[in-house]
């Protein structure tokens, strides 16, 4: 199983659409016995909080149901249990990178980094274009998973089928 772990500051926003949207596509790609995604913050202060109203909003409207999750705080052994951790922009990283173990940072990229235009995804906490922000995601979770079908040639099958396995 390959696991990646979204990040942003709160975890109500944009790493929980991502998660969310992330695994929406893999399960229509088949691949959910393959690649799990959970997403996480930088930051305590949304600690058990639901997502926030207007990127709940944007999932349903995708009829992705986010109603169970709750903001958490990533932990230093994230770092081992994702083989991935994707950040939404650098500020996420330079966070990370204050409780990070020494070999953890070679796991962490930022999810435009997997498309044509590399860079921070939005804040629509401070923006509220959480219509653009969803389409930056949308975009860069669908570049995440052609880069794991690279990587990991076994998930180009799709539908579940498994030729090698990481298990």
């Amino acid at each position: 199983m390959i696991r990646i772990l979204f990040v942003c500051h709160g975890n109500i926003c944009r790493s929980p659409m991502a998660e969310y949207i992330f695994n929406d596509i893999v399960r229509r790609e088949g691949l959910e016995r393959e690649v799990e995604a959970l997403s996480a913050g930088t930051s305590a202060e949304e600690l058990g909080r639901p997502v926030y109203p207007p990127a709940k909003s944007y999932l349903r409207r995708l009829g992705i149901d986010p109603s169970g999750k709750r903001a958490r705080v990533m932990e230093r052994g994230d770092f081992e249990r994702f083989d991935l951790i994707v950040a939404m922009e650098r500020y996420n990283v330079r966070n990370m990178a204050r409780f990070c173990p020494p070999v953890g940072m070679d796991k962490v990229r930022l999810l435009r980094d997997f498309t044509d235009s590399p860079g921070d995804i939005d804040d629509p906490w401070y923006s509220g274009d959480f219509e653009g922000v969803g389409r930056q995601i949308e975009e860069g979770c669908a570049g995440l998973l052609e880069y794991l079908k690279h990587e990991y040639p076994y998930l180009r099958g799709g539908q579940g089928s498994r030729k090698h396995s990481r298990e």
